[in-house]
């Protein structure tokens, strides 16, 4: 099953909830785009191989590219973020409970930004919808537990492979480069460093697009009245709408967030940056290959952990790694909360059975 954008276009006019739908999903991938896309090219602006202004427009050529091929490639993620949660049953009140859940995502991953804390969108999207399903099914049926364990594969995955991949990869650089005169190496990982940048940028895309589009897809068929569609394809005028939407909120920036991941936890080099964009990448390509939907968030900044620590443990801030993990984990209950509790508020004042 999938969409065409005539038939899109010609809903809109007449359906008010699929705008509501739209505007609200447009609005989180904007929002990402603006507050996550930075943790991609975070070192490479603190190690200065780049300018804050010129990364931040390299992040959205790169993103856009990520979110369009990958999704040609391989669509699992959006599979199975759409297939995580249970909206079934009468269709409006899904569509509600879903928007509700919207609703959520965009409070907290904007509170995040403004304090500078650089939050998982992935989390909180997997929050939020996952809340807004218990408040609608009036329990636990509401979450489909085989897919959610992949979630939990996920959030080790990227916590686990992405310190020791980091770990591993700036270990090997420093071995197999130790005798190359320090101006040379200069040159070589302030270009190199660029491209494991873009790398990291194509892979959020790839990762963090995927997890939206599959939402958006739920919110359209939940609108169409559709309550009950198990198989979907991505249609290519929906890859191109979110991949764009989230380049433009890349552009818009998100130096805060670059601050705390590329500059105070941890001060690196040139080529220490290039190992952390680096093994990330790596990380979250393997990830989109298996079709897990991990935090871009996550990955990065324990790859960079990770490099901080090769060189020794007292290199890493341990004081923002604390704030950042405990950002972590307030983001399931704290967004599945407020989704639960929009959800209820929604469905009671817009009449919802």
């Amino acid at each position: 099953m999938t969409v065409l954008l005539v038939d899109f276009i010609n809903q809109l006019s007449s359906n008010p909830a699929l705008v509501i739908i739209t505007i609200l999903t447009l609005g989180i991938i904007l929002v990402n785009g603006w507050t996550d896309a930075p943790n991609a090219i975070a070192t490479c602006v603190s190690t200065r191989s780049m300018g804050p202004r010129a990364a931040i427009l390299m992040a959205a050529v790169f993103n856009f590219l990520g979110v369009f091929l990958m999704t040609l490639v391989n669509a699992t993620v959006a599979q199975t973020i759409y297939k995580m949660v249970d909206f079934g049953g009468n269709s409006d009140d899904a569509l509600i409970a879903l928007c509700a859940a919207l609703f959520a995502i965009v409070i907290w991953a904007t509170s995040a930004w403004w304090f500078g804390i650089p939050t998982s969108e992935s989390h909180a999207l997997i929050a939020g919808i996952s809340g807004a399903a218990i408040a609608l099914q009036g329990g636990l049926a509401g979450i489909n537990g085989s897919e959610w364990i992949k979630v939990i594969y996920g959030l080790i995955l990227s916590t686990v492979m992405g310190f020791g991949m980091g770990y591993l990869v700036v270990k090997s650089i420093e071995s197999i480069f130790r005798g190359l005169d320090r101006r040379k190496a200069f040159y070589i990982f302030k270009n190199a460093q660029v491209g494991a940048a873009a790398g990291m940028a194509f892979m959020h895309g790839a990762q963090d697009g995927q997890k939206f589009m599959g939402v958006f897809m739920l919110g359209i068929f939940l609108a169409k009245g559709q309550s009950n569609a198990t198989e979907f394809q991505i249609p290519l005028w929906i890859m191109i709408l979110c991949s764009g939407v989230m380049a433009l909120g890349t552009s818009i920036g998100g130096y805060r967030i670059i601050k705390s991941v590329g500059m105070d936890m941890v001060k690196l080099e040139k080529y220490q940056g290039f190992s952390a964009d680096l093994a990330a990448a790596v990380c979250l390509f393997i990830a989109s290959i298996l079709g897990l939907p991990v935090s871009t968030t996550h990955t990065k900044t324990t790859a960079i952990m990770g490099v901080g620590a090769a060189r020794r443990l007292s290199a890493v801030n341990w004081g923002i790694v604390r704030e950042m993990v405990t950002a972590w984990v307030l983001t399931f209950p704290g967004c599945g909360v407020i989704g639960f509790f929009m959800a209820l508020i929604f469905m009671k004042i817009f009449g919802a059975a």
